[in-house]
């Protein structure tokens, strides 16, 4: 179906679609004999993609400053960032009373000094005794992806996933932190940090957007 991740019943609060939707899904239940996979054979209506991506109706837009030239100031403009948008993230934990945030056991603050320390030296060290650099900075990012989309999912308006992807990976510091990491890992002698830069870290879609190169999957991993 050509619906966007996470809502496989097309956009929301267009009802008639959606139940035209379910109807398809149980009618699936008569099949003489399973699995069954099949097509959706209806489109999501025109004006519904024509909106997608649409960023109107943010009246209270985030206002970022660009992104520094240099490495140097680059946990300062993190934490900043981090610092305008915390309202936003508190409000959506509020709302939805639980987060997804917290798997590295790392504050969201520590979580960006550990990326940044390890885009400046690749051989930092892991910052928790149980478990090793690559594997810990893999949830780090996790983590601060989970605290960027949380708070923008609280702003009025933010209807499209992949409005918020965009904003992510290519108009915040975040993502020019995520985009230096990749840039010099990809070579990087430890294989989870390496297949992490290579292929986990940066969705396919944005490497596309980017014309970035795609590398092969790690036969180390």
């Amino acid at each position: 179906m050509p619906f966007e991740l996470g809502r496989p019943l097309g956009q929301p609060n267009d009802r008639d679609f959606q139940t035209r939707v379910l109807k398809a899904c149980l009618g699936l239940i008569e099949a003489d004999s399973g699995p069954v996979l099949e097509d959706y054979p209806e489109d999501i209506p025109a004006e519904a993609k024509a909106t997608a991506g649409d960023m109107t109706g943010m009246v209270c837009e985030i206002e970022l400053p660009a992104p520094p030239s240099d490495d140097n100031s680059l946990t300062q403009a993190l934490i900043a960032e981090i610092g305008r948008m915390r309202p936003w993230y508190e409000m959506a934990v509020n709302q939805r009373g639980r987060t997804t945030v917290g798997v590295s056991q790392l504050s969201i603050e520590d979580a960006v000094r550990y990326l940044v320390d390890f885009i400046e030296e690749p051989a930092t060290p892991s910052r928790r005794d149980d478990i090793k650099a690559g594997p810990l900075l893999k949830l780090a990012c996790e983590d601060l992806k989970a605290f960027y989309g949380e708070a923008m999912s609280a702003q009025p308006g933010m209807s499209s996933s992949r409005a918020v992807e965009h904003w992510l990976w290519n108009e915040t510091a975040l993502g020019r932190a995520f985009w230096k990491f990749r840039e010099e890992n990809t070579d990087h002698p430890d294989s989870y940090t390496r297949y992490l830069a290579q292929r986990t870290l940066i969705p396919d879609r944005q490497l596309h957007f980017k014309d970035a190169p795609v590398f092969e999957t790690d036969s180390s991993m």
